[in-house]
Protein backbone atom coordinates (compact mmCIF):
# COMPACT_ATOMS: atom_id res chain seq x y z
CA UNK A 1 0.00 0.00 0.00
CA UNK A 2 0.80 3.34 -0.99
CA UNK A 3 0.69 6.07 0.93
CA UNK A 4 1.59 9.77 2.13
CA UNK A 5 3.09 9.79 5.70
CA UNK A 6 3.88 13.16 7.34
CA UNK A 7 4.46 14.55 4.07
CA UNK A 8 7.12 11.86 2.50
CA UNK A 9 5.46 8.92 0.37
CA UNK A 10 5.63 5.28 2.01
CA UNK A 11 5.23 1.91 1.09
CA UNK A 12 3.53 -0.23 4.07
CA UNK A 13 3.87 -4.10 3.67
CA UNK A 14 2.05 -5.95 6.44
CA UNK A 15 2.22 -9.84 5.35
CA UNK A 16 -0.68 -10.73 7.86
CA UNK A 17 -3.71 -8.48 8.35
CA UNK A 18 -3.35 -8.33 11.73
CA UNK A 19 -4.81 -5.80 14.22
CA UNK A 20 -2.79 -3.86 15.83
CA UNK A 21 0.35 -5.27 13.97
CA UNK A 22 2.69 -7.69 16.16
CA UNK A 23 5.44 -4.70 15.51
CA UNK A 24 6.62 -1.74 13.52
CA UNK A 25 9.66 -1.96 11.57
CA UNK A 26 10.83 1.27 9.59
CA UNK A 27 13.63 1.00 6.73
CA UNK A 28 15.25 3.63 4.36
CA UNK A 29 16.63 3.03 1.43
CA UNK A 30 19.72 4.80 0.70
CA UNK A 31 21.32 7.87 -1.75
CA UNK A 32 21.45 7.56 -5.33
CA UNK A 33 18.09 4.92 -4.76
CA UNK A 34 14.30 4.96 -5.55
CA UNK A 35 12.36 5.12 -2.78
CA UNK A 36 11.03 1.51 -3.54
CA UNK A 37 14.56 -0.01 -3.08
CA UNK A 38 14.00 -2.23 0.18
CA UNK A 39 10.43 -3.08 -0.22
CA UNK A 40 11.37 -6.37 -0.98
CA UNK A 41 12.95 -7.08 1.44
CA UNK A 42 9.63 -7.58 3.81
CA UNK A 43 8.98 -10.61 1.87
CA UNK A 44 12.16 -11.71 2.19
CA UNK A 45 12.60 -11.35 5.89
CA UNK A 46 9.00 -12.76 6.40
CA UNK A 47 10.09 -16.17 4.14
CA UNK A 48 13.18 -16.30 6.43
CA UNK A 49 11.06 -15.95 9.51
CA UNK A 50 7.56 -16.57 9.37
CA UNK A 51 6.75 -14.96 12.51
CA UNK A 52 7.45 -11.98 10.95
CA UNK A 53 4.35 -11.94 8.99
CA UNK A 54 2.38 -9.52 11.62
CA UNK A 55 4.75 -6.74 11.46
CA UNK A 56 3.79 -3.91 9.83
CA UNK A 57 6.26 -2.68 7.41
CA UNK A 58 7.54 0.66 6.22
CA UNK A 59 9.14 2.19 3.25
CA UNK A 60 10.18 5.71 2.93
CA UNK A 61 10.90 7.43 0.02
CA UNK A 62 13.69 10.71 0.68
CA UNK A 63 12.27 13.74 0.04
CA UNK A 64 15.14 14.83 -2.30
CA UNK A 65 14.48 13.60 -6.08
CA UNK A 66 17.67 12.98 -8.10
CA UNK A 67 15.61 13.17 -11.47
CA UNK A 68 17.58 16.88 -12.60
CA UNK A 69 20.73 15.12 -12.35
CA UNK A 70 19.43 12.70 -14.83
CA UNK A 71 19.71 9.45 -12.21
CA UNK A 72 15.71 8.94 -13.11
CA UNK A 73 13.24 7.70 -9.88
CA UNK A 74 16.38 7.86 -7.56
CA UNK A 75 16.23 10.10 -4.25
CA UNK A 76 18.39 11.26 -1.22
CA UNK A 77 17.95 12.13 2.37
CA UNK A 78 20.47 14.91 1.77
CA UNK A 79 22.60 15.61 -0.71
CA UNK A 80 26.48 14.28 -1.05
CA UNK A 81 29.71 16.03 -1.49
CA UNK A 82 31.20 13.17 -3.77
CA UNK A 83 34.71 15.37 -2.81
CA UNK A 84 34.60 14.18 0.53
CA UNK A 85 32.74 10.15 0.03
CA UNK A 86 36.21 9.95 -2.93
CA UNK A 87 38.74 11.21 0.17
CA UNK A 88 37.40 9.09 2.01
CA UNK A 89 37.89 5.77 -0.04
CA UNK A 90 41.50 6.83 0.53
CA UNK A 91 41.37 7.05 3.86
CA UNK A 92 42.45 10.64 4.16
CA UNK A 93 42.07 11.49 8.18
CA UNK A 94 41.13 14.94 6.80
CA UNK A 95 38.54 13.82 5.17
CA UNK A 96 37.22 11.48 7.63
CA UNK A 97 37.26 14.09 10.50
CA UNK A 98 35.00 16.63 8.38
CA UNK A 99 32.79 13.46 7.63
CA UNK A 100 32.28 12.87 10.94
CA UNK A 101 32.18 15.88 12.51
CA UNK A 102 30.36 18.55 10.51
CA UNK A 103 26.34 17.79 9.80
CA UNK A 104 25.48 17.61 6.05
CA UNK A 105 23.13 20.37 4.67
CA UNK A 106 19.93 19.07 3.81
CA UNK A 107 19.81 16.47 7.15
CA UNK A 108 18.25 18.68 9.62
CA UNK A 109 15.17 18.74 6.99
CA UNK A 110 15.10 14.98 6.44
CA UNK A 111 15.18 14.62 10.64
CA UNK A 112 12.47 16.53 10.58
CA UNK A 113 10.42 14.57 8.38
CA UNK A 114 11.45 11.12 10.08
CA UNK A 115 10.34 11.87 13.67
CA UNK A 116 7.38 13.34 12.01
CA UNK A 117 6.82 10.16 9.80
CA UNK A 118 7.60 8.05 12.58
CA UNK A 119 5.23 9.39 15.16
CA UNK A 120 2.51 9.51 12.92
CA UNK A 121 3.40 5.61 12.04
CA UNK A 122 2.96 4.91 15.99
CA UNK A 123 0.06 6.75 16.37
CA UNK A 124 -1.71 4.78 13.90
CA UNK A 125 -0.42 1.43 14.54
CA UNK A 126 -1.39 1.47 18.54
CA UNK A 127 1.42 -0.13 19.59
CA UNK A 128 4.25 1.33 22.14
CA UNK A 129 7.67 2.48 20.63
CA UNK A 130 8.93 -0.57 22.11
CA UNK A 131 7.52 -2.13 19.18
CA UNK A 132 9.32 -0.47 16.73
CA UNK A 133 12.32 -1.17 15.10
CA UNK A 134 13.94 1.74 12.90
CA UNK A 135 17.02 0.70 10.24
CA UNK A 136 18.18 1.59 7.08
CA UNK A 137 20.89 1.03 4.28
CA UNK A 138 23.82 3.54 3.60
CA UNK A 139 22.75 6.69 4.16
CA UNK A 140 19.21 5.46 4.61
CA UNK A 141 21.20 3.81 7.99
CA UNK A 142 22.34 7.39 9.28
CA UNK A 143 19.40 9.23 9.00
CA UNK A 144 17.30 6.19 10.83
CA UNK A 145 20.27 6.33 13.92
CA UNK A 146 20.23 10.15 13.78
CA UNK A 147 16.43 9.71 14.69
CA UNK A 148 16.35 6.83 16.86
CA UNK A 149 19.06 8.43 19.06
CA UNK A 150 16.92 11.73 19.12
CA UNK A 151 13.55 10.11 19.79
CA UNK A 152 11.62 11.07 22.93
CA UNK A 153 10.99 6.97 23.64
CA UNK A 154 13.47 4.52 23.06
CA UNK A 155 12.71 2.13 20.02
CA UNK A 156 13.17 -1.62 20.40
CA UNK A 157 16.18 -1.76 18.54
CA UNK A 158 18.17 -0.30 15.75
CA UNK A 159 19.31 -1.89 12.16
CA UNK A 160 21.99 -0.11 10.70
CA UNK A 161 23.27 -1.94 7.07
CA UNK A 162 26.32 -0.55 5.73
CA UNK A 163 26.40 2.62 7.79
CA UNK A 164 28.65 5.12 8.97
CA UNK A 165 29.53 7.11 12.07
CA UNK A 166 28.56 10.87 11.28
CA UNK A 167 28.28 13.81 13.49
CA UNK A 168 29.98 12.70 16.06
CA UNK A 169 30.33 14.97 18.55
CA UNK A 170 26.73 14.98 18.80
CA UNK A 171 26.09 11.03 18.08
CA UNK A 172 28.17 10.42 21.27
CA UNK A 173 26.71 11.97 24.04
CA UNK A 174 23.06 11.16 22.64
CA UNK A 175 24.17 7.57 22.90
CA UNK A 176 25.03 7.24 26.49
CA UNK A 177 20.74 8.45 26.91
CA UNK A 178 20.07 4.50 24.68
CA UNK A 179 22.19 2.62 26.78
CA UNK A 180 21.14 -1.04 26.68
CA UNK A 181 19.37 -0.49 23.16
CA UNK A 182 19.61 -3.35 20.96
CA UNK A 183 21.49 -2.38 17.91
CA UNK A 184 21.87 -4.84 14.54
CA UNK A 185 24.97 -4.23 12.57
CA UNK A 186 26.42 -5.45 9.16
CA UNK A 187 28.89 -4.06 6.49
CA UNK A 188 31.14 -5.41 4.17
CA UNK A 189 34.81 -5.41 5.12
CA UNK A 190 35.53 -4.69 0.74
CA UNK A 191 32.81 -1.80 0.98
CA UNK A 192 34.13 0.82 -1.28
CA UNK A 193 31.17 3.29 -0.91
CA UNK A 194 31.45 3.68 3.26
CA UNK A 195 34.81 2.49 4.59
CA UNK A 196 34.92 -0.41 6.50
CA UNK A 197 36.62 1.49 8.96
CA UNK A 198 34.00 3.84 9.15
CA UNK A 199 31.34 1.14 10.54
CA UNK A 200 33.91 -0.02 12.99
CA UNK A 201 34.27 3.65 14.42
CA UNK A 202 30.51 3.54 14.59
CA UNK A 203 30.44 0.65 16.51
CA UNK A 204 32.98 1.56 18.87
CA UNK A 205 30.85 4.84 19.57
CA UNK A 206 27.79 2.75 20.62
CA UNK A 207 29.27 0.35 22.28
CA UNK A 208 31.16 2.25 24.39
CA UNK A 209 28.06 4.28 25.20
CA UNK A 210 26.26 0.88 26.55
CA UNK A 211 24.33 0.30 23.33
CA UNK A 212 24.64 -3.48 22.44
CA UNK A 213 25.99 -3.88 19.32
CA UNK A 214 25.59 -7.26 17.12
CA UNK A 215 28.15 -6.73 14.50
CA UNK A 216 28.02 -8.83 11.38
CA UNK A 217 31.37 -7.75 9.05
CA UNK A 218 30.73 -10.07 5.41
CA UNK A 219 33.58 -10.75 2.67
CA UNK A 220 31.30 -8.24 0.76
CA UNK A 221 31.04 -4.77 -0.45
CA UNK A 222 28.14 -2.27 -0.32
CA UNK A 223 25.15 -4.89 -0.27
CA UNK A 224 22.87 -7.04 2.10
CA UNK A 225 24.30 -10.80 1.49
CA UNK A 226 21.67 -13.48 2.75
CA UNK A 227 23.50 -14.27 5.93
CA UNK A 228 23.02 -10.63 6.77
CA UNK A 229 19.49 -11.24 5.21
CA UNK A 230 18.80 -14.11 7.70
CA UNK A 231 20.68 -12.37 10.75
CA UNK A 232 18.29 -9.62 10.42
CA UNK A 233 15.69 -11.62 10.44
CA UNK A 234 16.43 -13.21 13.48
CA UNK A 235 17.49 -10.28 15.31
CA UNK A 236 13.82 -8.45 14.40
CA UNK A 237 11.93 -11.67 15.33
CA UNK A 238 14.05 -11.20 18.90
CA UNK A 239 13.58 -8.02 19.62
CA UNK A 240 9.75 -7.52 18.45
CA UNK A 241 9.47 -10.76 20.58
CA UNK A 242 8.04 -12.98 17.89
CA UNK A 243 7.05 -16.65 18.38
Amino acid sequence: MRSVIAGLDVVTVQQTATVPPAGVVVLCHGFGAPGTDLVGLAEALCSVEPALAPVRFHFPAAPLSLDAFGMGDARAWWMIDFDVIAKLRQASPQALAEFRKVEPPGMPAARKAMLAMVAQVMNGSGLPYSKLVLGGFSQGSMITTDVALRLEESPAALAILSGTLLIEDVWKPKAKARAGLPVFQSHGRRDEVLPFSGAQALQQTLTEAGLEVDFHAFEGGHEIPLPVLRGLAAFLKARLKLG
